[in-house]
């Protein structure tokens, strides 16, 4: 607290203006160093609603990432499932095809063996065949031969 010299009339007004003017001075510094601190408070304030902003726009890219990786994750697993179950069918119609190619060539072989032994059996039957009719074509030269040796 500021003390000042009495004179006549209350207190000296030299040393009472000089301490207004010490005030007003201090005072003008205040609301300098107020404004100033304003100011700072309004930009940090504004800083702030931005990293608030950002911080939302970092919240949604992280949530949309998430969901993407999600998405990729499917898709990798959908892709390996459709790989493997193509590759199964695949498997399946080589198989199958190979049974077929096997049936259709065993039954060739039995159809050829079949044939074989048709043919076989065909060999035998004219073999017997010609022997049959030799052996007829023979009994009959004997009959004309004994036909012959009588004598009408």
């Amino acid at each position: 607290m500021e003390k000042f010299n009495r004179t006549l009339r209350g207190y000296d007004p030299v040393e009472v203006n000089r301490f207004l003017d010490q005030v007003i001075s201090q005072v003008e510094g205040l609301i300098k160093e107020l404004k100033v601190k304003n100011t700072r408070i309004a930009e940090l304030e504004a800083i702030e609603q931005e990293n608030k902003r950002l911080r939302q726009k970092i919240e949604q890219y992280e949530k949309t990432e998430e969901t993407l990786n999600r998405a990729i994750i499917m898709a990798q697993k959908t892709s390996d499932q459709m790989r493997m179950s193509a590759r199964q069918e695949s498997e399946a119609m080589i198989n199958e095809a190979r049974q077929n190619a096997n049936r259709i060539v065993n039954d060739a072989l039995l159809k050829a063996e079949r044939a074989q032994d048709e043919a076989d059996m065909l060999k035998r039957n004219v073999t017997i065949f010609k022997r049959r009719l030799r052996d007829i074509v023979e009994a009959q030269l004997e009959v004309v031969e004994d036909i012959e040796k009588i004598d009408f």
